[in-house]
């Protein structure tokens, strides 16, 4: 494959990718607190009607991604209210937010379908995007994938420098151990959920606003569960999500490619591609565990003594 084929593809994996990894930065972030969060689906629908409606309304792309973040951590709330105010089942819970946000981002979306908005266009960064190889594949992008950039840095800077982000991983490996310390643990986790839903909100804000400019019924496509798989592959480690993402992104793009290049390949083959990749990526990542074990709380609910 020469240089004018491969350093597109690159590039479109990275773009592609960008909306998992602020998923999947989300989810580490909230299983990093001890809540299982199924709902990323969901909150990345509901993130990316609410973004795309905003900007098509206000014409303002900066604010229909604040939109669409916000949203996100509100139905997150809604998730972390049922799940550590009300002690519940936080897998029901879960799928039940990706159900309510799927269905009610697609039946109030239904009137937009097909209407188009100017949304973040590229904009190459002036002396960066002239690095060989990396030029063209990282810095000839749109703001929302120069803002990912950083988002890796700032959730491993919160989690592990800094006081909050020390009890946050306590609420999610010995919640005792925080309400011994007369920590609010609930408010930990509160947090945590409300702040991995932003995050996910984010992703799907991406979708509409620079990946396609359209809103479409069921934009989102499987995503969010992938990034919920590749919280596992990375390990809940932000810096290995990016790895992840990147390389679901390359494989959706060749997807993409290999389907405009008109290939004798059945198009339901090459759109099974991708969740190919997360069923070997699971298996790869429990064979080669190797000590990396999942937040000793993670999923479980947890009662402060009266």
């Amino acid at each position: 494959m020469t240089a004018e084929l491969l350093l597109p593809l690159l590039a479109a994996a990275v773009q592609t990718g960008t909306p998992i990894l602020y998923a999947t930065l989300g989810e580490i972030l909230t299983e990093r607190a001890g809540v299982l969060n199924l709902g990323v689906e969901g909150i990345m629908m509901v993130g990316a009607l609410a973004a795309y409606v905003t900007a098509l309304a206000t014409g303002h792309a900066g604010l229909g991604f604040a939109a669409g973040a916000g949203c996100g951590a509100l139905l997150a709330a809604v998730h972390a209210q049922v799940c550590v105010g009300f002690r519940g089942n936080q897998v029901v819970s879960g799928l039940a937010l990706t159900i309510l946000g799927t269905g009610l981002a697609n039946y109030l979306g239904t009137p937009y379908i097909g209407q188009s908005i100017p949304g973040f266009q590229r904009t190459a960064l002036p002396l960066l995007d002239q690095i060989p190889i990396l030029g063209p594949v990282f810095f000839r992008q749109d703001p929302l994938v120069y803002l990912s950039y950083l988002a890796p840095v700032f959730v491993w800077v919160a989690l592990k420098r800094t006081t909050w982000g020390l009890n946050l991983r306590a609420a999610g490996e010995a919640p005792e151990a925080v309400t011994a310390a007369g920590l609010s643990f609930a408010r930990l986790r509160w947090s945590a959920v409300v702040l991995g839903g932003l995050l996910m909100g984010c992703g799907g804000a991406y979708l509409s606003l620079a990946y396609t400019h359209l809103w479409s019924t069921g934009l989102v496509a499987g995503r969010g569960w992938i990034a919920v798989a590749l919280v596992i592959f990375a390990f809940w480690h932000p810096g290995r999500a990016v790895l992840g993402a990147y390389l679901f992104g390359g494989v959706m793009a060749f997807q993409f490619r290999l389907q405009a290049l008109g290939t004798h390949l059945p198009s339901s083959l090459l759109l099974m591609l991708p969740y190919l990749l997360t069923i070997f990526v699971l298996v790869a990542a429990s064979v080669r565990r190797r000590g990396q074990a999942p937040p000793a709380a993670l999923g479980v609910n947890h009662e402060p003594p009266d």
